[in-house]
């Protein structure tokens, strides 16, 4: 009888406990890591505490890169397809479903992705463009041609102020700048006042329009991966074919520097969040390759692999995040020992990564 009595407390312990640990593995995270897998198709949403794959959602054909909005409740993928597609895979992370794409229209092979000001930003490689897509009135609301082969990576200043792409078949990097509004007294006559508390002189809300300046600078050949320093102040170019760094001073919109780094293949190019360490990805070597910023060298090389593409700094900057697409696997670097700490399964080809946070 107390046998019986026993089992019975053991099975309304059990029966209590498995719900909620089903919930918690089931439930997205303040935080999250966001993994695509190329091969799979899919998004994976991983704990960064345990480092475990809470679910995966289809995310369309060929996905390259993956961006969170601000809020960290949605999720954008480029459906790249080296030009041949005009996707962006739309995936809701509290849900954890996707949800329906958006069509880009003629913008075709759509790549990298940034999000500032509420807006998704994107590069067109087949168009030879950037744009942006408003969420809230659900269109593409900017277009603006570089006319350079491959617009691949971009960066968006949060003021929305300054742009940077890398060009990789043109081996360049574009800085598109806003010029400064024209101020005016007023609305034209017989015109639409304009909202209620809008500066005089202050240009209207809404897309970014008005006038914009692209300076074109000239880097070494493959130009793909990039970064902004956090300060603002330079430009660290990745150069695939020629294996080389670019730094441009971001003021001056010129290169003041080519490092020799010897990172042929060269895929993506991260600076830690203090700005003292840029990791470079190679998907022609085995290690990950890591200079101090501060002296322009290289500090170490780490080995993860057969190969590897997209980065991830964590941004309490404890942490690395790398994919191995050869190795179908994501590691996880400290960035005190720089040392490989883990291994993540999110799918085949994993490459694009991003943060989720919660507001």
């Amino acid at each position: 009888m107390l046998a019986n009595l026993s089992n019975k407390i053991l099975f309304y312990f059990f029966a209590t406990l498995v719900p909620s640990t089903v919930l918690l593995a089931q439930s997205t995270p303040r935080e999250s890591l966001l993994i695509l897998s190329k091969s799979d198709h899919t998004l994976a949403i991983v704990d960064p505490g345990t480092l475990k794959v809470l679910t995966r959602i289809p995310v369309g054909n060929d996905p390259h890169e993956v961006i969170a909005s601000s809020d960290g409740t949605m999720a954008y993928v480029s459906n790249y397809g080296g030009g041949a597609f005009n996707t962006l895979a739309v995936v809701d992370l509290v849900a954890q479903k996707p949800l329906p794409a958006i069509d880009l229209g003629a913008l075709r092979g759509p790549h990298g992705l940034d999000f500032a000001a509420g807006k998704v930003w994107f590069t067109a490689e087949a168009a030879k463009a950037i744009g942006s897509y408003d969420p809230t009135s659900n269109k593409v609301d900017w277009i603006f041609g570089t006319g350079q082969g491959r617009t691949h990576m971009i960066y968006v200043a949060p003021d929305l102020t300054r742009m940077v792409t890398t060009n990789t078949s043109a081996g360049t990097v574009s800085i598109i700048e806003k010029s400064p509004a024209r101020a005016s007294a007023g609305p034209p006559p017989g015109g639409p006042n304009p909202p209620q508390g809008t500066p005089v002189g202050a240009p209207p809300p809404g897309p970014p329009g008005g006038d914009w300046n692209q300076t074109v600078v000239k880097v070494g050949n493959g130009s793909e991966g990039f970064d902004v320093s956090p300060d603002g102040k330079e430009i660290w170019v990745a150069n695939a074919q020629d294996g080389t760094i670019s730094i441009i001073d971001f003021a001056a919109k010129k290169v003041t520097q080519t490092l020799a780094a010897n990172v042929r293949g060269a895929n993506r190019l991260k600076f830690t969040p203090d700005g003292k360490l840029a990791f470079v990805s190679t998907l022609a070597g085995p290690d990950v390759v890591v200079f101090d910023a501060a002296v322009r060298r290289e500090a170490k090389r780490i080995p993860v692999g057969h190969g590897a593409a997209g980065i991830l700094m964590q941004p309490d900057g404890s942490r690395a995040f790398v994919a191995c697409t050869p190795d179908n696997y994501v590691v996880a670097i400290d960035l005190r020992s720089l040392e490989v700490t883990a291994h993540i399964d999110a799918g085949q080809q994993p490459d694009g990564l991003a943060w989720a946070r919660k507001m």
